[in-house]
């Protein structure tokens, strides 16, 4: 028996691989070829033994995911932003999944009402990662970036508040006055539990120095924040959204720099092998998910996932380009909506793809629930519509709204990295004057920083950027290679000629794996 999960753990990491490497060879979203593979691959018996059952997924996906998404959401933008997120978040959320609730339910009466509102909070909270990736890749305003990122957290926040309402509306009957008593407790008591649990590891976080126990700890974190949460009856989602978000602000105060980089690399691992695994899953259930909604007519499914999908897209238009620009008239102190034009409300309305959190949601109904298949069908047809429909339209569509070539978040990283570099070099020139640093060492760090200070110079037209005159962008990432292929040459030449140990060959490599991955990340 354990073999034989062995084999299937194995098999799905194959096919996340093959899987990645088709969607960078053909510029498809990945979740398409992901699905795929796990279709064909559950035509293989012991690829049978690779349903996950749904308590599996609500307690060990969504827990990682939401916490991840929540410490590393920006709090000041976030704060500023607060209202326009909050219309997206709380109204669009909460309408779209009633929306999707009244669409099956006048398609497919025989629906009961906390089954078809399952399938509405599955399909309302948005995955922002494949629309802000590309936006950042050509440059759109940040603001549009912040606003979809928030809006992402909170209405996973909401929509989960809801399937979590729904799930106890299955086992026993729920009134409206009950149902907003149950809402208020358990909101309440999971945002103040993840309050009083971030302060607590926020605490021991400032005692531990080794990156590997602060990795260990990040770990267990969601786990120590949904499951009691839930236990105790209140929101785990809000729980763990809670301490995420009061670790993620005090991250750089209670993490050195060492347990940051290991933590950041080992968490994006862990994330992209959950969302990569989800969609594998969901393939390997297709068809057990097409045998569950066999009784239904291909012209009834079609009808019914159409409905669905125009509910979920149209609405999400409508609420951007109307409902979000009367928002503007609502109370209190916020950023004047006059900065979101036509344009970019109509980008919002379009980013609204669906994505892991969808999938874990929809994935993790009951097996007893009646109609899960086909929910389950369902949500997939909208996660894979709107990362097949939207996120390969949405380059083109930032490009044609002119949207696409901002470069006032590439000059706001240039002044930055010339005020750190001006400051490091500032504190050295004092340190070498108290004598406390030699001339040699010194000049070295000097002509390190002063390097880094030409090239945020360089960007920011302060300069000419003599180091690297006359060569365009492309000549300048060849010339990088090359020296980066020399250097790692060199340091594998020293070791095979025994003048160096391993230990200085990793290190060796190590620092010119970090320096290539700052480069890439210059403004270039």
């Amino acid at each position: 028996m354990i073999e034989a999960y062995l084999i299937v753990a194995v098999a799905i990491a194959v096919m996340m691989l093959v899987g990645r490497a088709v969607a960078r060879g053909t510029g498809i979203p990945a979740a398409i070829p992901l699905v795929l593979l796990g279709v064909a691959a559950s035509f293989v018996p012991t690829m049978s033994k690779a349903v996950v059952p749904p308590d599996f997924i609500l307690n060990l996906y969504l827990p990682l995911l939401v916490y991840r998404a929540a410490f590393l959401t920006a709090p000041r933008e976030t704060k500023e932003d607060a209202v326009p997120i909050s219309v997206m978040a709380f109204g669009l959320t909460c309408a779209t999944a009633l929306a999707v609730m009244a669409a099956v339910r006048f398609v497919l009466p025989e629906v009961g009402w906390p089954v078809a509102l399952a399938l509405g909070a599955a399909v309302a909270p948005t995955d922002p990662v494949s629309a802000t990736s590309i936006m950042r890749r050509l440059g759109t305003p940040r603001r549009l970036v912040t606003i979809l990122e928030g809006e992402s957290l909170v209405n996973d926040a909401v929509a989960l508040t809801l399937f979590g309402l729904a799930l106890t509306a299955l086992t026993e009957p729920v009134t409206p006055a009950a149902g907003v008593l149950l809402l208020v407790r358990v909101v309440a008591g999971g945002v103040l539990y993840g309050l009083v649990l971030g302060w607590v590891v926020g605490r021991l976080r400032g005692r531990i120095t080794d990156p590997g126990a602060q990795i260990v700890l990040s770990l267990i974190t969601p786990f120590v924040a949904y499951l009691p949460a839930e236990h105790f009856g209140f929101s785990g989602v809000l729980a763990t959204i809670a301490t995420g978000f009061y670790l993620g602000t005090r991250a750089h105060g209670l993490l050195q720099p060492a347990s940051r980089l290991t933590g950041n690399a080992f968490w994006e691992v862990l994330v992209l092998l959950l969302e990569s695994s989800l969609f594998v899953l969901l393939g390997l259930e297709i068809r057990q998910v097409i045998s569950g909604v066999s009784n239904y007519s291909i012209g009834m499914l079609a009808t019914t996932a159409v409905v669905v999908l125009a509910a979920v897209v149209v609405l999400r238009l409508l609420w951007t380009m109307i409902a979000f620009r009367l928002a503007r008239w609502l109370p209190g102190k916020h950023l004047s909506f006059d900065r979101v034009g036509r344009r970019e409300r109509l980008v919002m309305g379009w980013a609204g793809m669906r994505g892991a959190i969808t999938l874990a949601v929809a994935l993790s109904i009951p097996l007893s629930a009646s109609n899960r298949p086909l929910m389950i069908f369902l949500a997939a047809v909208v996660v894979l519509a709107t990362l097949l429909g939207q996120a390969t339209t949405l380059a083109p569509l930032l490009r044609r709204l002119g949207l696409g070539e901002s470069k006032k978040a590439v000059i706001e990283e240039a002044h930055a990295r010339r005020a750190t570099a001006e400051a490091a070099l500032s504190r050295l020139e004092e340190l070498a004057s108290d004598d406390r640093v030699d001339e040699h060492t010194a000049e070295v760090f000097r002509q390190l920083y002063e390097l880094r200070l030409d090239r945020a110079r360089a960007v920011l037209d302060e300069s000419d950027g003599d180091e690297e005159k006359g060569l365009d962008e492309q000549s300048l990432r060849w010339l990088r290679k090359q020296l980066a292929r020399a250097q790692r040459q060199e340091v594998d030449d020293l070791y095979a000629d025994g003048k160096i140990s391993a230990t200085t060959q990793r290190h060796l490599i190590h620092e010119l794996d970090l320096e290539e991955r700052r480069r890439a990340s210059d403004p270039q």
